[in-house]
């Protein structure tokens, strides 16, 4: 099923990850990511990367959002604003990495996800996850015997 979101929750959403993409910790690659899911009921709730020395412990904006919002007891998911790039500002549209793009196919319920990607308040690409993540492995692809 596709959804739509109004123009308004989108520039929200916008500046939402480009407000919380100032608190991101990166130190070691400079790349600032900040993102911020839009609930299945209406509400915003925001990520930002936070990197490690060890690099493998990092966590990327999209699931801190994630594990923020689960964590408040949100589970559906409708879209996400994505807002990345090098401390000195934006110059590219920056998307989901691939463990990302698996988390957020597992809260977008039996909708398709709305991607927005950010380089400004007004500079912005729209797609759906199941673009960006075709054949997604999801709850129907297991078969559990009871």
């Amino acid at each position: 099923m596709e959804i739509t979101i109004s123009e308004q929750k989108i520039k929200e959403l916008i500046r939402s990850a480009l407000a919380v993409r100032e608190n991101a910790y990166v130190p070691y690659s400079g790349f600032m990511v900040g993102a911020a899911l839009l609930t299945e009921d209406g509400n915003v709730i925001t990520g930002c990367n936070v990197e490690n020395a060890s690099y493998g412990a990092a966590l990327c904006a999209e699931r801190n959002a994630v594990g923020k919002a689960v964590s408040m007891g949100y589970r559906n998911f409708r879209a996400i604003a994505i807002a990345g790039g090098m401390k000195d500002g934006i110059s590219d549209y920056t998307y989901p990495c691939g463990i990302c793009r698996q988390v957020l196919a597992e809260f977008a319920g039996d909708t398709d996800l709305i991607v927005i990607s950010a380089r400004s308040k007004t500079d912005y690409k729209i797609i759906s996850l199941s673009e960006l993540l075709p054949e997604a492995f999801s709850a129907k692809d297991i078969s559990v015997n009871t």
